[in-house]
């Protein structure tokens, strides 16, 4: 494990291999345990990054008024600590932190990759299934368990696997539920429910590669669709027999597709 300061938290993150950047962000309630199967899998294409964001893991708590903003310039202040500019990868919550980050810090990121995510939950999803969204997230976060990714905190949620989720992931699930911390949850719902990103997706100048389980059941399908339509440079990749939680799911898969691209984008 590795520290850095920013933004008055204490930043944890992880780094193997060699080669380069490779910057990865996980979704909200999770931590960058879920990036074990890349940090092993892509070690040999990349010096693979997976941080802990601010308020997850080994981080320090998130203070009050704690925005998108400071969550993307932590993130930058990390990918300068590890020697970047770097192709920056986010899922889900993450992928939004990921956008944010090259709204505010282009110049630090020389690629996308975009893993079943959101232009925000604003901008993503019709009004009717926001609403919706956000009171089942608020019910989740009232119970004794509270919730994960501003969703359910329950690890085997419906959508977030193409199936039953094998037992070593069940497993790490379950340990990354536990360790969420209610508070962060509850600022990653406000930002997720006010967030609307679609004004950038024009305006990415990066090669762009957009990873989708095919039966995501939290970003579905016509989400990545928009992206593709909407950023330039942008090709899709579509994870057959595989749920939101697609690096999880269907690991090696998703770490194939990174490889291939990272390694085009470096040719």
């Amino acid at each position: 494990m590795e520290t850095i300061r920013a933004r008055g938290v204490d930043i944890a993150f992880d780094r193997e291999g060699s080669g380069p950047p490779l910057v990865l962000v996980h979704g909200a309630g999770d931590d960058s345990r879920a990036w074990r199967p890349q940090l092993g899998g892509l070690k040999d294409a990349c010096t693979v990054v997976a941080w802990d964001e601010p308020g997850s893991g080994r981080s320090s708590d998130i203070p009050p008024g704690f925005s998108l903003h400071d969550y993307a310039d932590c993130l930058a202040a990390l990918i300068e600590a590890t020697g970047g500019p770097a192709t920056v990868g986010g899922i889900s919550w993450g992928g939004t932190v990921v956008l944010e980050l090259y709204r505010r810090h282009p110049r630090l990121v020389t690629a996308l990759v975009l893993a079943d995510t959101y232009a925000g939950w604003k901008g993503s999803l019709p009004e009717p299934e926001l609403r919706a969204r956000v009171t089942a997230a608020r019910a989740q976060l009232r119970a004794p368990r509270g919730g994960r990714d501003g969703e359910a905190r329950e690890p085997f949620a419906p959508g977030l696997f193409s199936g039953e989720p094998p037992a070593e992931q069940l497993d790490l699930l379950r340990e990354l539920a536990a360790a969420a911390r209610p508070a962060t949850l509850r600022t990653q719902l406000s930002i997720m429910a006010s967030t609307d990103q679609r004004d950038l997706l024009s305006r990415i100048a990066v090669p762009t590669l957009l990873v989708w389980g095919e039966h995501d059941g939290r970003s579905p399908l016509r989400v990545a669709q928009e992206f593709e339509r909407a950023i330039p440079d942008a090709s899709l990749a579509v994870i057959p027999d595989c749920g939101h939680l697609s690096n999880l799911d269907r690991p090696d898969a998703f770490s194939t597709a990174v490889r291939d691209f990272c390694r085009s984008v470096h040719a």
